[in-house]
């Protein structure tokens, strides 16, 4: 018996979802060139005198005086007189700490002479792990803490490549992403498709769509073989930018295909981040014993992949949700001390932040009730400084 409603609104479904699309790229399009106001493109605001304390290690009275003897440049001041200094300026002003501060190489966290470029991949098998949150905070944090930083944003969902202002729909559709360095027929350099952003010492290669046809590519050159394999091609193409960084952050999928593998491949340190309960626990385990299984097949082909560093990242957590506390104690008690002591706590503040594309520290501290911003800013610094003690060991460098 047939009924009205089993009659399509107007044409088909593909139609509809079509239509649906459209209009909804129309609004997001709209929605992000209100949120960017003039150019429709993001920038970065600048810092308050405490969080530049924070961010060098300088103490606030040493602040005054070196502005006070003519060290340090000259930057705005508000209303009340106060100074503002954006991420250049702090980068200058670390620069001279360098030169005439005690400690000086304090001020410099990246690599010296003989240190290998730092590749870490951040990796769950199950979407809504806090996975692109961590990728861009932490991308963000080490930017200003002075490293030279560049994120890889290896999902073709491309969320990363959207935190940092960019629409990879219509911008990306055809070219300027990471895969026209991966792709297997004609490949681009990859400086060809890093991009300066608007964070200072942060660049950017961007995923889109057509990333996702990287897996099918894959398969085919693999069926003839087509070199360099999967295995080599995102290391190749870091080789030719790696004198420009001190870390690359990756993005990956959450699924272990080729395109996760390929990032793995080329990482010097994994981190995996896993959020407190039993379902996701499951998740994780089942992806790190496909992960296992794949790396030992993959050996048999190129020898021994050794990483740095395996760590694991307790994410949106709740001090006050029994059940996940009694989770993360149980991860920490199997894993032991390849979880990070510092979890990364659930926060109305990343959320609410994420509505305009940013992040915590691209907020206007006035804009967030500051009790609730000082918790979410006290869990992500410490997350990423317990985390660049992880780092500082790869490169050989005694931490306290």
């Amino acid at each position: 018996m047939n009924s009205t409603s089993d009659t399509p609104v107007s044409g088909s479904i593909a139609a509809s979802i079509a239509a649906n699309a459209a209009r909804l790229s129309e609004a997001l399009n709209n929605h992000m060139r209100n949120s960017f106001q003039p150019d429709s493109r993001k920038t970065l605001r600048k810092f308050q005198p405490s969080e530049v304390s924070e961010m060098t290690g300088i103490s606030m009275s040493n602040l005054r005086t070196r502005h006070q003897e003519g060290d340090f440049p000259e930057v705005e001041t508000d209303s009340r007189g106060r100074r503002l200094y954006s991420a250049e300026e702090i980068d200058q002003i670390r620069q001279v700490m360098a030169r005439t501060g005690r400690n000086g190489e304090a001020y410099r966290p990246g690599r010296r002479e003989g240190d290998a470029l730092q590749v870490i991949s951040i990796v769950n098998f199950k979407g809504g792990s806090s996975k692109t949150t961590t990728a861009i905070h932490l991308a963000q944090r080490y930017a200003l803490r002075g490293y030279r930083v560049l994120a890889i944003d290896m999902d073709p969902q491309a969320s990363l490549t959207t935190m940092f202002g960019y629409r990879p729909e219509i911008e990306f559709a055809e070219s300027g992403t990471i895969y026209d360095a991966l792709r297997y027929d004609d490949p681009l350099p990859l400086s060809a498709v890093v991009r300066k952003t608007y964070f200072h010492n942060l660049d950017l290669a961007p995923a889109g769509l057509m990333l996702s046809e990287y897996e099918t590519e894959t398969a085919y050159a693999l069926q003839h073989k087509i070199d360099p394999p999967f295995t080599q091609r995102l290391a190749i193409a870091l080789d030719e930018v790696e004198g420009d960084y001190d870390l690359v952050i990756i993005d990956c999928p959450p699924q272990l295909g080729f395109t996760t593998m390929t990032a793995l491949l080329a990482s010097s340190g994994l981190l995996i981040t896993v959020v407190p309960s039993m379902l996701d626990v499951a998740s994780m385990a089942q992806f790190l014993e496909m992960a296992g299984e794949t790396v030992r097949t993959l050996e048999e082909v190129t020898g021994p992949i050794d990483w740095n560093f395996l760590k694991f990242l307790i994410a949106r957590y709740e001090p006050t949700d029994v059940p996940q506390s009694q989770m993360a104690g149980f991860l920490r008690s199997i894993l032991l001390d390849q979880v990070l002591n510092t979890p990364m706590l659930k926060s109305t503040a990343i959320s609410d932040a994420g509505m305009t594309q940013q992040t915590i520290y691209e907020l206007d501290p006035s804009q967030v009730v500051r009790k609730t911003l000082d918790r979410i800013l006290e869990s992500v610094n410490g997350v990423a400084d317990e985390f660049e003690k992880t780092i500082q060991q790869a490169w050989g460098r005694e931490v306290d």
